[in-house]
């Protein structure tokens, strides 16, 4: 089979041969090479073509092989993010009807649901069977599942044809302009995110990526990351781009701002996940970060608007790509032409237009903003909407604050869990400084010091650094509730 992503990989791979598309610690790969081991792993895994196989590993060439060669052979493909808990891995396999999954690790998964394993020897990694698998009835097209980390236990499972990642790929390669790119890949690939813009983008713009595994990069999806490892990599392999989260990109901010001298090589650092403020944007250009806001999410195969060096307005998530449409109705971003298939175990047949649960508007010059999710919208007991993340994004302009998660539903002021490197004097001056800006209604009246960062293993974030506010608020309900049954008046 041949996708079009292949096919266009393919051309170049006849053209130029000899060139260095992809490396990591301990080798590299030429185009020929890449396809010669592509066409090696499909034939040897030609038996389960029609199949689910999940992908349990790190960033690493095999990573980007397997990838290539589940559209070659026709197998789906379900990357599975490394935080999964051996829960929420095995309802991933099971509700997809996986026959089986690769790997790097051992699995810490029921030893019931696990079968015979055999080494493939073509990509060296380790095959296991899932036993009790039932057949699950995919959308017609599927050829990956990505499994949403939403708010609850059990993520939705997303299904994306070929077609709908190629068309992001080849939208993000006709807005940026950027041939030949070096892309470092910080963000784990199972994030479809990086899988799309930080794999094929690159790839099929005729440049190279760099597949560090987590301990190389120094960043393990979270701030319990290794700073030092990460500033360390960035500058010995020099990237054109980057893809960070908002909470990384913070990380980076404090580093320049102490002295780290980001690499003159960094051409577009595309930054999503979370809304980012203006000010952090601004102050991350200044200092060498040439950082540009996105928007997009699972349902619309990743990015739909982008902010670029040639269409460009910090605060706003950018002009919307050229392969999707954007409609606004009661407020709510609506998405038209790229749409997912379905999810996994529902009957939901296929949308020509995504409700994102995003609130927003296009401006007058076509830039969308977002104003944050509709679900999410804080009412204060006196009655007042709130958007957290407009808040959030005030008070996270500030580098040496790493998250800010905000609370005040039902309650008569706002109250925010704050993970910082400052004491509790800057930090108090900063939120004053942000107070000012913001409404009384919105404003952070008592906040709370986090001793540890908040993260996706621990389940509190999703894989984009999204907070999932419920289950922070049950984690939290304790100390939140004491904070509110403290004497205060309320603020109208």
């Amino acid at each position: 089979m041949n996708s079009k992503i292949l096919q266009s990989f393919e051309k170049l791979a006849i053209e130029q041969p000899d060139n260095i598309c992809v490396l990591d610690d301990v080798q590299q790969r030429t185009r020929q090479q890449v396809m010669q081991q592509v066409e090696a792993v499909a034939t040897e895994l030609m038996e389960y073509q029609h199949q689910v196989i999940g992908l349990l590993a790190d960033n690493s060439v095999q990573w980007l092989i397997m990838d290539l060669a589940a559209q070659r052979a026709g197998i789906i493909l379900l990357p599975l993010p490394l935080f999964f808990t051996p829960d929420q891995l095995q309802h991933a396999l099971q509700s997809a009807g996986a026959i089986g999954l690769i790997h790097d690790r051992p699995l810490m998964i029921d030893d019931e649901f696990l079968g015979e394993s055999h080494f493939v020897k073509s990509l060296m990694l380790t095959f296991t069977a899932c036993r009790n698998i039932s057949v699950i009835a995919l959308p017609p097209g599927t050829a990956k599942i990505t499994f949403t980390s939403g708010s609850t236990a059990d993520p939705k499972g997303v299904c994306l044809s070929n077609d709908n990642q190629y068309q992001v790929s080849q939208s993000l390669l006709s807005v940026l302009k950027m041939e030949n790119v070096r892309h470092l890949a910080l963000l784990p690939l199972s994030t479809l995110l990086e899988n799309i813009a930080g794999l094929y983008t690159p790839l099929l713009s005729g440049g190279e990526i760099i597949l560090l595994g987590m301990e190389k990069t120094g960043f393990s999806g979270s701030l319990s990351g290794n700073i030092f490892q990460l500033l360390t990599t960035i500058s010995h392999y020099q990237p054109e781009s980057l893809i960070l989260v908002p909470e990384l990109l913070s990380a980076l901010l404090i580093a320049a701002e102490q002295g780290w001298q980001p690499p003159e090589s960094l051409q577009f650092i595309a930054v999503g996940g979370s809304r980012v403020a203006s000010e952090m944007i601004e102050r991350a250009r200044q200092i060498g970060l040439p950082v540009y806001e996105g928007y997009g999410l699972s349902e619309c195969s990743s990015v739909v608007s982008l902010n670029t060096p040639v269409q460009d307005n910090p605060g706003t998530a950018g002009k919307v790509l050229p392969h999707v449409d954007i409609q606004i109705e009661k407020g709510e971003i609506m998405v038209s032409g790229n749409t997912f298939l379905g999810y996994i175990g529902t009957d939901l047949s296929h949308q020509n237009t995504v409700s994102t649960g995003d609130m927003g508007y296009l401006d007058q010059d076509g830039f969308l903003v977002i104003q944050g999710r509709e679900k999410q919208l804080l009412i204060s007991s006196y009655g007042r909407n709130i958007n957290p993340e407009w808040v959030e994004s005030e008070v996270l302009a500030h580098p040496g604050i790493l998250q800010c998660i905000l609370f005040g539903d039902a309650k008569p002021y706002c109250t925010a869990l704050i993970y910082t490197h400052l004491n509790d004097a800057a930090l108090e001056n900063w939120l004053s400084h942000v107070n000012k800006k913001l409404p009384v209604y919105a404003q952070i009246t008592k906040w709370q010091r986090l001793e540890q960062p908040l993260t996706a293993k621990a389940g509190l974030l999703t894989a984009n650094g999204r907070p999932k506010r419920d289950r922070i608020f049950t984690f939290f309900q304790h100390d939140l509730e004491a904070i509110y049954q403290e004497s205060q008046y309320g603020i109208f």
